[in-house]
C-alpha cells in the first residue's frame, strides 16, 4: 500500500466519522428541540415523546434546520413563540447535543 493509499483511507475515515458525528447532532439537537417544544405546547410524558420523535424522523429525509425552526416555530405561535426564539433555543440544543456527543466519546 502506497502512502497516497494511505491518506486515502485517512481522508475517507475521517470524513465517514465527521459525517457520523453530523447525523447524532442533527438528531439530537432536533429530540432536544422537540422535547422542549412539547413542554411549550403542554404536552408531557408519551406525547411530549412522540413530538420529540417526530422532529428526529422527520427529519431524516431533508429536511433543513429552516425546516426543523419553521415546522417547531409554526406549532408555536398560537403560543405567542417568536421564530427567533425557536431559533436561539434550536442554537442552545446544537451547542448541548455536541457536548453529550462528545462526554460519549
Amino acid at each position: 500500500m502506497t502512502t497516497f493509499d494511505k491518506r486515502e483511507q485517512g481522508f475517507e475515515a475521517k470524513f465517514a466519522h465527521d459525517e457520523e458525528l453530523m447525523f447524532k447532532a442533527t438528531a439530537r439537537t432536533n429530540k432536544l428541540l422537540g422535547l422542549w417544544a412539547a413542554d411549550q405546547l403542554g404536552l408531557s410524558g408519551d406525547a411530549a415523546a412522540s413530538y420529540a420523535t417526530m422532529l428526529v424522523t422527520d427529519n431524516l429525509e431533508s429536511r433543513t434546520i429552516e425546516d426543523v425552526v419553521g415546522k417547531v416555530s409554526g406549532d408555536l405561535a398560537a403560543r405567542g413563540v417568536s421564530r427567533e426564539q425557536v431559533a436561539r433555543r434550536f442554537q442552545e440544543c446544537l451547542r448541548q447535543a455536541v457536548q453529550q456527543i462528545e462526554a460519549k466519546e
